[in-house]
């Protein structure tokens, strides 16, 4: 059963502006950036489902299959009577296989900044789940929102937070991120988060330059999302995708680059790029198990499992507040 949706409800400002507040303070700025949460309106939403299907691009799918071997063990930590709890849910396909383990869970709370997205896989989950109590939430996680609370008293929370999505902060952005969710938890709850572990740069070049162009158009569309919705007047075809690994930073960045000198308007601000200028979209981190504990023990969490492939491609680790 699906209780009804909340929306954003501890934002004062409308998700429209804050969405061109901070692609004013983002063009702005001497290195011109757009946050990566952008992306995920219903068509970005539904371009990085494509995304996860692709051969190149093998978080998803290795994840899929940690969760998958090692079901029962991570449900095992994670224990009975639990209030689940996931950042970025998206499709909720991993979410499948862990509540298909999970003993009793009291509550599912799914939290997303894409509201129609989350409803449709809330109502689908629902569908599938009719014994599950399920409280999607339509909000910024990176912001104070309210969680929704059980119809009795749960054994604990468990904040999921999958798909490597941690990867998309800068190193003190996720530790503060990670101090946020030990925060709003109790000593004794769980964090159950799947990172993206360091490994050859042609396999990670890769898997952000797929051959078919989907992650392209998934870059792409930010720009087309800005034109809808802030009457931007951004050419597409003038902006190129590109993904590269920096070593030193240990992360991917992913840039739109101009392909000439232009100008854009958005709500009546001018911004001129030069040829070769470019806008970042996201950072992915990538780390090592060691370097991730170390993160995360700064700010309260300890290790308690960590799972891998068989290739050490992704990692999912559970943690205790």
């Amino acid at each position: 059963m699906t209780t009804s949706l909340i929306e954003n409800p501890s934002l004062h400002a409308s998700p429209a502006a804050e969405f061109l507040d901070d692609v004013l303070n983002g063009l702005s700025s001497a290195s011109r950036s757009i946050p990566s949460k952008y992306f995920y309106d219903e068509i970005g939403s539904a371009i990085f489902d494509a995304i996860c299907e692709l051969d190149e691009y093998y978080p998803t799918r290795v994840e899929i299959e940690i969760m998958n071997r090692y079901g029962d063990a991570i449900a095992f930590r994670i224990g009975p009577n639990v209030r689940l709890v996931e950042y970025g849910s998206g499709s909720s396909t991993k979410t499948r296989i862990l509540l298909d383990q999970l003993i009793d869970p009291c509550l599912y709370v799914p939290v997303d900044i894409s509201k129609q997205h989350l409803t449709r896989t809330a109502d689908a989950l629902a569908s599938d789940y009719p014994m599950l109590s399920i409280a999607p939430v339509a909000a910024d996680f990176t912001r104070p929102f309210e969680v929704p609370t059980c119809e009795y008293e749960p054994r604990g929370t468990c904040v999921y937070f999958p798909g490597s999505t941690i990867g998309n902060f800068a190193q003190s952005e996720a530790t503060q991120l990670l101090a946020d969710i030990a925060h709003r938890c109790k000593r004794g709850d769980g964090l159950l988060i799947g990172f993206d572990l360091r490994k050859d740069i042609d396999v990670l070049e890769s898997a952000y330059n797929d051959r078919a162009g989907v992650t392209a158009a998934f870059n792409k569309n930010l720009l087309d999302r800005m034109n809808s919705e802030l009457g931007a007047n951004f050419d597409t075809r003038q902006f190129h995708h590109h993904a590269f690994f920096n070593d030193a930073a240990g992360r991917i960045e992913m840039h739109l680059v101009s392909q000439r000198e232009q100008s854009v308007f958005i709500a009546d601000h001018l911004f001129q790029f030069d040829r070769n200028e470019t806008i970042r979209t996201e950072y992915s981190h990538k780390y090592s198990i060691s370097e991730f504990n170390r993160m995360a023990a700064k700010v309260g969490w300890h290790c308690k499992e960590t799972w891998t492939d068989e290739r050490d491609y992704f990692a999912v680790m559970y943690l205790e507040r």
